[in-house]
């Protein structure tokens, strides 16, 4: 493997870092960089170069641990959050309920899905729709927000907000986008929708890079080994970076300025690709 090679696990670790919690669709701005730049597929192969960027999200995921580990310990009763009393507790349920909808699909259709939409055509579809979910969002919530902290969040809410999710099993949809987006129209604040988009992602990233490496072990290799920790590493340390920066960006921002990005990238891919 050369050098190159090595420095695009790193890019792509950077994409997948920066942007898996922003509503841009992390896996939508790894395909658009491979497919038009790095081209990964030549030397890892096309099974192998789609686990990978399933796998580095791991990275990030690690990162949400390190960030919210206190939350996640709350989960199972092994931290008290403050305000939280016997029936106003969020708990592993509400995650439970969050992660059923998406789970289940992304199970039934994960070969579908990787072998048909892991494009940048399907990418620019996906971008364009889930700007303007999230702009309707934005636009026609509540004004006011009637949840504001994550133990406030009911499980009926959670599934609503778990089966608003299934959206972004289209890549370019973003799932953060989805379910910011969702949890917004169902009442939550733009931070509280958020934490809870970051919790969920945990277990649902997990288990979609644990069933792609097993079903793709095969194509893998041990020469690939240096390229999947560079990625993994890279996504970790820029996670890290971006979550804490979100979190306080998507309170004051809120979701409009992150669709009008998604319209005008989608606009760039058309002009580059097709015109």
């Amino acid at each position: 493997m050369e050098l190159f090679d090595l420095i695009k696990a790193i890019i792509l670790g950077f994409v997948e870092g920066m942007t898996e919690f922003a509503p841009v669709s992390s896996t939508g701005h790894m395909i658009i960089v491979d497919d038009l730049w790095l081209n990964t597929k030549e030397f890892l192969g096309s099974g192998s170069a789609n686990t990978f960027k399933i796998v580095i999200q791991l990275g990030s995921i690690l990162a949400v641990v390190v960030v919210m580990w206190k939350r996640l310990l709350s989960l199972v009763g092994l931290y008290k959050i403050e305000g939280q009393t016997a029936t106003r507790r969020f708990n592993l349920g509400h995650v439970i309920m969050g992660i059923i909808p998406a789970g289940v699909l992304g199970i039934l259709f994960e070969d579908f899905i990787d072998e048909n939409l892991f494009f940048t055509s399907t990418v620019i579809i996906g971008l364009i729709i889930g700007a303007i979910w999230m702009i309707i969002a934005d636009k026609f919530g509540p004004k006011k927000p009637s949840i504001t902290s994550l133990d406030e969040i009911s499980y009926s809410k959670a599934f609503k907000i778990g089966i608003i999710q299934c959206l972004s099993l289209w890549p370019g949809f973003s799932r953060s986008g989805a379910t910011i987006s969702g949890g917004v129209m169902l009442g939550l604040d733009h931070k509280t929708a958020a934490d809870f988009t970051f919790i969920m992602a945990v277990p649902i990233m997990a288990g979609a890079s644990g069933i792609s490496l097993l079903k793709n072990w095969s194509d893998l290799e041990p020469s690939h080994t240096g390229f999947y920790i560079l990625g993994f590493v890279s996504a970790f340390v820029f996670a890290l970076i971006a979550i804490k920066f979100f979190l306080k960006l998507i309170s004051r921002v809120k979701l409009v300025p992150f669709a009008i990005y998604r319209l005008v990238l989608a606009a760039i891919l058309i002009v580059v690709l097709y015109l």
